[in-house]
């Protein structure tokens, strides 16, 4: 009889350390490339969240309009309000969307305030607020370090505070300012700045009397100066 020849025990041992080594090559370039994939996909959304946050910014900010409102504690507090003394910056704008047709201002009152390491959007309801109005909250960026904002006065000056101290001490009358420069320091992207000019000839919304009933919530008019309809939903 002949005998047939196998493979010794050795060359069984030797060709598979030569398998495990080429496998464990495959699931490292594999793993690499799904680990990129992973990381570019994270990228992606993230630079889609900044490009939403940014959108949403521009679009309260082009929209501001000069309507003084009165604060939780009766206080009336301007039109825009930020900087040095205040944590984020609060504004009235337009354009607030009525798809339900409810009988209420057009004009929104709106804030950015830094908590911890997000950015918050806050929004009002109601112009003028009572104790118990509460804002609705919108977390627009995360991952925040700083956040920080400046003014370009009219005479091209950046201010730290809205409205300045020279025109808060002086009683001046100050309108907006020619464009705001916001700056978010995040973990992962670095300090991004953004700058945003303001609207030069927005129409300023007449203010009630102090004291008289304009027979809406809280005084509060519409974007063109006449008082909105009785019975204003909050």
């Amino acid at each position: 009889m002949r005998h047939a020849r196998g493979f010794t025990l050795l060359e069984l041992l030797i060709a598979l350390a030569i398998f495990a080594l080429v496998g464990a090559m495959a699931f490292g370039g594999l793993k690499g490339v799904l680990d990129q994939k992973e990381h570019t996909m994270a990228q992606s959304q993230r630079l889609s969240d900044l490009q939403k946050a940014y959108r949403i910014m521009q679009r309260d900010l082009e929209q501001m309009v000069s309507r003084k409102i009165r604060n939780e504690f009766g206080d009336q507090v301007d039109a825009l309000v930020g900087g040095s003394g205040f944590n984020g910056v609060e504004f009235s704008r337009a354009g607030y969307a009525n798809p339900a047709g409810f009988l209420r201002s057009d004009i929104q009152r709106v804030a950015y305030i830094p908590d911890q390491e997000t950015l918050l959007r806050r929004t009002w309801r109601v112009l003028d607020r009572a104790q118990d109005t509460r804002p609705d909250e919108q977390v627009l960026v995360e991952g925040m370090q700083r956040f920080s904002m400046r003014f370009l006065d009219k005479d091209n000056e950046w201010q730290d505070q809205w409205p300045p101290q020279s025109a808060v001490t002086g009683g001046a009358t100050i309108g907006f300012p020619r464009a705001v420069e916001v700056q978010l320091e995040l973990d992962d992207v670095g300090t991004l700045s953004w700058l945003f000019p303001l609207p030069q000839n927005a129409v300023a919304t007449p203010q009630p009397p102090a004291g008289q009933n304009t027979g809406t919530e809280g005084g509060e008019t519409g974007a063109t100066g006449q008082p909105a309809a009785q019975g204003a939903t909050p």
